[in-house]
């Protein structure tokens, strides 16, 4: 693997909320609970897992969109959550994000030009006529013609809009994607275009990826490594080909099991994924699958599995089948 540009360890996000009628009582969602990882320079990493698992939490808190409760984010060795000031602003340039939903992530009063022109200007980058050149060659470059620039987000369709939020984000020149659910929202031939664009600028650009899915077929295909999360943690990371193929977690089984696969010899009924997600504000004790896994023994209820590194670069994975 190439040496990390982005280090995230034990970062950990809780929200307090509050419930209860008539009587009030406050509540912590423990939406993200002590997760590492590393993403080296020009590699697509994946998280991936069931809705509420924490995926899109954790990306935004290591950009700091919310802000974490403990753990350290660096970058190139650089500390992110103790940046401030201009320190913080050159490190945003270097990580950008692009959201799952391409409409409400656009002003609608902004002209795409606007839009596309305004990160320029707040990093100096570009102003006036320079910019708008600048605009120009980014939606040619994903995909859409200059004379959009003087258009606004609701005369274009949802993958077009996408494409507008790629090129906001190629506009202060990032280094890192953060991609959070970037074709959930599309049909399906429209997600194969966008994913082939990210594809595209990912090997022109040298570009990394954190890329947030539920997709497992689309992991598959896009990234080199992936982690699968679970009620907040990550219980299992390594080669996307290995966990895909060959997860050692039953969680991760369950989900690959349950992933469709293009192949008409191979169709079948496709297994359902027994239970429910817990409550991250009630999260069961020991290990957090173990009310839903068929593999469950005694101790997985009273004490929280280990991390056990795999050999070979094969990843690791938090499970008592295998610590």
């Amino acid at each position: 693997m190439s040496e990390p540009v982005l280090t995230v360890e034990g970062l950990r996000k809780h929200f307090v909320t509050t419930t209860g009628v008539p009587r009030r009582r406050s509540v912590t969602v423990r939406a993200v609970e002590d997760i590492s990882f590393t993403i080296g320079e020009g590699e697509a990493f994946g998280l991936v897992g069931e809705s509420g698992c924490g995926k899109s939490t954790a990306a935004r808190a290591l950009l700091r969109l919310v802000e974490p409760d403990a753990g350290t984010v660096r970058w190139r060795g650089q500390d992110v959550l103790a940046a401030r000031g201009a320190q913080l602003k050159a490190l945003r340039r270097r990580m950008q994000i692009v959201f799952q939903d391409p409409f409400s992530s656009l002003d609608p009063r902004q002209t795409i030009g606007a839009a596309l022109a305004e990160p320029m200007r707040v990093h100096s980058l570009a102003t006036g006529a320079e910019a708008r050149r600048r605009a120009a060659a980014l939606l040619e470059e994903v995909g859409l013609p200059p004379a959009a620039l003087d258009r606004y987000p609701h005369e274009f369709s949802g993958g077009q809009r996408q494409r507008i939020g790629i090129a906001r984000a190629l506009t202060v020149e990032p280094e890192l994607i953060v991609a959070d659910e970037p074709v959930s929202a599309l049909d399906v031939s429209v997600q194969a275009q966008v994913l082939l664009l990210l594809q595209a600028l990912r090997r022109r650009r040298g570009l990394a990826f954190l890329f947030v899915s539920h997709d497992l077929s689309v992991i598959r295909w896009f990234c080199d490594r992936v982690a699968v999360m679970y009620l907040g943690r990550i219980v299992e990371e390594g080669p996307a080909a290995r966990v895909l193929t060959q997860p050692m977690h039953p969680y991760a089984r369950m989900l690959r099991d349950a992933s469709p696969v293009p192949d008409p010899a191979q169709r079948g009924v496709l297994p359902r994924i027994a239970g429910e997600i817990p409550s991250a504000a009630n999260p069961p004790p020991g290990c957090p699958f173990h009310p839903r896994c068929p593999q469950a023994m005694a101790h997985c209820a009273g004490s929280l599995p280990r991390w056990t590194a795999l050999s070979g670069g094969q990843g690791g994975v938090a499970c008592h089948l295998h610590g």
